[in-house]
């Protein structure tokens, strides 16, 4: 193997040549920051350029190094010129690229590496599918103007897109990941895309965190997030990222190196700027969408359907202006805020189960009736009978009466008309059996009236020789009661009188039938 590099190579070249051999960082920077900026329009001449073949000869093929020594590829401040063609090949050695500029893409689908480390960098498109890597993937800081291509690539530990810079391809995908296998965590902190982030069948072993992310959409292409059947080993994060955490740091990395910051100190919200979709998604911890945003056209849709996981939090800073589609999905506490949802029936909850409510904040009875009735079009009682089970479980049963008694009274919506007014005569006197002490103060109002009526109307036997005792109190209430004999069924009203003891017996009636109701309710609920 070679100890020299060969004579052709530029003396930057030649220098990396032996930088490579020991394992040293080669630092190509002027020490000017407005110079030195990748991003900048400051030209980078002659001295600072390496071609990108010199790139690939030294990573696939490679000169022994010196002894005592780890060969690996360290460059900072350079103008990586060609296309950098990895594909297929073995990278054996460690790689960590600082502040570059690359003129063309980087090529590394079906390539197997160790860790690959681009950090702060420029470059046109990274085609990395079916990539392999025993260590991280890093491509923190980096701004890729043509977006990334990882799909079913598989990641030994974590991938870092923090703060990256991603344009979209011709598809209009910023980020293609789509199968890709993280074995540990996904760290994608404020990241900035214009175009599509696919993860559709992506699995996390650890966490995906995209805290403070700003996700714009494009034309032909209105998915922001579209992470249907995404498997998360431990919890998804679409939530705000605190800016303390990140301006005090003087690191590449995620939040938490940074300066712990107050609880009430500014942060930047989660913002998507199209449809986010997570079909199907298993979060084994939880799925977090707080201090999120979600800016919607009319017909995009943030899609929960079908997801599972133990918690579901969902306190954005306002509601979404599109649809919220929670079909079928089974969670198990359900953390969220009354302002947080969209309004104007544009909630899917067909079929949406959940264990435990613990709202982030005060969330009346009256105003979560009114979620679930905005939630569709036609009657779902099984959503009804969900919140008052999940009400009951937590020992609010006054609020789960509430829940059970609008769902009679939207159901009563869906009969034909006798039926309905069946129903308001059951709603009016004892609330469907959940205001069972309504029929107590109707009877007491007619029994008053009735005992009033006949004090001043008396009636007369019904036979001319007997004069039973004449009470119009338990006259009254034998009508209202008509299968108790209270020794007053010896008078014969007539005229208007009669016309008043019909009335009284029809409210008996009417009132004891829906008491009954009633307690058949409650008797089946229990």
């Amino acid at each position: 193997m070679a100890e020299r590099a060969p004579d052709d190579w530029t003396a930057a070249e030649q220098a990396l040549w032996q930088a490579f051999r020991h394992g040293r960082t080669l630092d190509l920077r002027t020490g000017e920051a407005a110079a030195d900026d990748p991003f900048g329009d400051a030209v980078w001449d002659a001295r600072r350029t390496v071609r990108a073949e010199v790139l690939s000869r030294l990573l696939l093929d490679g000169p022994a190094p010196v002894p005592g020594r780890v060969a690996s590829l360290k460059l900072t401040g350079a103008l990586v010129t060609g296309p950098l063609r990895l594909a297929g090949g073995t990278i054996g050695h460690y790689v960590e690229l600082h502040d570059c500029r690359f003129d063309q893409k980087i090529l590394m689908s079906e390539a197997e590496a160790g860790t690959l480390r681009f950090i702060n960098c420029l470059v046109p498109r990274l085609e990395a599918s079916r990539l392999v890597t025993s260590g991280d993937l890093h491509l923190a800081r980096c701004r890729i103007r043509q977006g990334v291509r990882l799909t079913d690539a598989r990641i030994g530990t974590d991938l870092l897109l923090n703060q990256a810079v991603l344009g979209g391809d011709r598809f209009g995908r910023a980020l293609s990941a789509d199968g890709i296998a993280v074995n540990q965590d996904c760290e994608a902190d404020r990241l900035t895309t214009d175009g599509e982030v696919s993860l559709r069948t992506a699995r996390i072993g650890g966490r995906l965190s995209l805290r403070g992310a700003q996700l714009h959409a494009v034309p032909g292409n209105r998915n922001a997030l579209n992470a249907v059947r995404l498997t998360v080993g431990h919890t998804l994060y679409l939530s705000g990222s605190a800016d303390g955490g990140w301006y005090g740091s003087q690191t590449y990395y995620g939040s938490g190196y940074g300066e712990v910051p107050p609880p009430d100190s500014p942060s930047t919200p989660f913002r998507a700027f199209g449809q986010v979709r997570l079909s199907d998604g298993r979060f084994e911890n939880a799925c977090l969408l707080s201090d999120a945003e979600f800016h919607l056209d009319e017909g995009d849709e943030v899609t929960l359907r079908r997801i599972q996981t133990p918690e579901l939090r969902f306190t954005c800073r306002f509601p979404a202006g599109g649809t919220v589609s929670l079909s079928r999905a089974r969670i198990g506490n359900l953390v969220d805020a009354p302002g947080s949802w969209p309004r104007g029936g544009t909630i899917g909850l067909t079929g949406f189960t959940y264990e435990c409510l613990r709202p982030a904040v005060p969330f009346p009875v009256q105003r979560r009736i009114a979620w679930l009735e905005g939630a569709a079009v036609e009657f779902q009682p099984e959503s009804y009978e969900q919140l008052a089970a999940a009400l009951r479980r937590d020992g609010a049963d006054d609020d789960a009466r509430e829940v059970l008694h609008a769902k009679q009274r939207r159901r009563r919506q869906t009969l034909p008309l006798p039926a309905r007014i069946w129903g308001r005569v059951q709603d009016a006197t004892v609330g469907y059996g959940y205001r069972p002490g309504r029929a107590a103060l109707w009877l007491l109002l007619a029994w008053a009236l009735g005992s009033l009526y006949f004090a001043t109307h008396a009636l007369q036997p019904l036979k001319a020789d007997e004069r039973p005792h004449w009470n119009p109190v338990l006259y009254a209430l034998g009508q209202l009661l008509p299968v108790v004999d209270l020794g007053q069924g010896g008078w014969n009203p007539g005229g208007a009188s009669q016309w008043v003891s019909a009335s009284l017996v029809v409210v008996g009636w009417v009132l004891a039938t829906t008491v009954a109701a009633g307690a058949s309710r409650m008797l089946q609920r229990g």
